[in-house]
């Protein structure tokens, strides 16, 4: 997706969601809005949530084409890495940008930052910069063993053609 919506102010925006209500305003007033693509309107709401389903949700019984839902997005929050496996504040997406509880509340803004942050924000300024990326795991890697997190399958996911 190219819309310019989709930037370092909407980031921004996310990450301060919950110190400013200004922030709250943009963040709304940018997933509400109305786009049309080859005929077809939808929201950047539905975009961001059908992108986040199609990179991350596919092996968790999303239906293709169609936008993750809140128990798509609590399923594969779990699975997202910064760089490398790890269950710490600098390696687990979740944790890093302060996600304890994901739910029917905050669901969507949790796949906006990640989309955001692929798009534009630090995580695609190290993967132009310092070629990091952001790397999904095994299907719920807090029930696995240790050596089964450490023999964990990854696959990369990449800034390019996001948005």
């Amino acid at each position: 997706m190219t819309y310019s919506l989709i930037n370092r102010e909407f980031y921004d925006a996310i990450i301060n969601f919950e110190r400013s209500e200004k922030a709250q305003d943009y963040y709304y007033k940018v997933m509400d809005t109305v786009i049309e693509r080859e005929g077809v309107r939808d929201t950047i709401r539905n975009r961001i949530l059908r992108v986040y389903a199609m990179l991350f949700c596919e092996d968790v019984g999303a239906v293709p084409g169609k936008p993750a839902g809140p128990e798509e997005v609590e399923k594969t929050a779990d699975r997202l890495y910064l760089g490398s496996a790890g269950f710490d504040p600098d390696h687990w997406y979740r944790m890093q940008h302060h996600f304890p509880i994901i739910d029917d509340d905050n669901y969507d803004r949790f796949a906006a930052l990640v989309i955001a942050d692929l798009k534009a924000g630090p995580l695609h300024d190290a993967a132009v910069n310092d070629a990091d990326m952001l790397l999904v795991g095994g299907l719920d890697p807090l029930h696995m063993t240790k050596e089964q997190r450490q023999h964990q399958h990854f696959r990369t996911i990449h800034a390019g053609g996001l948005m």
